[in-house]
């Protein structure tokens, strides 16, 4: 049952980052899982519980998920037990 549900859950934010990567169609699912299992900060303040990711390999890939962590913050989902909000973002590529 536990894998029908992340199925679902991983289906549901590669259809949220569809309009943001052209690849969607044949890369999608392999990007959303990448960006899952990513190294990322978890910085918790007073309203919020900050999820930074660091940047992927390729920039095109960086902005597709910068997008659809702009997408689920717009949900105001708040971290199931607390009343932090989670706060999505990918850190800026060094320059």
């Amino acid at each position: 049952m536990l894998k029908l549900v992340a199925y679902q859950i991983e289906s549901d934010l590669v259809e949220r980052l569809r309009p943001h990567y052209a690849r969607a169609d044949d890369e999608g699912r392999t990007l959303t899982q990448t960006a899952l299992q990513s190294a990322a900060a978890i910085e918790p303040t007073d309203k919020e519980l900050r999820i930074t990711l660091v940047p992927f390999s390729s920039e095109h890939r960086s902005k597709a998920v910068a997008a659809l962590c702009q997408d689920l913050n717009q949900t105001n989902t708040v971290f199931p037990g607390t009343y932090l909000r989670m706060h999505f973002a990918v850190t800026e590529p060094p320059t």
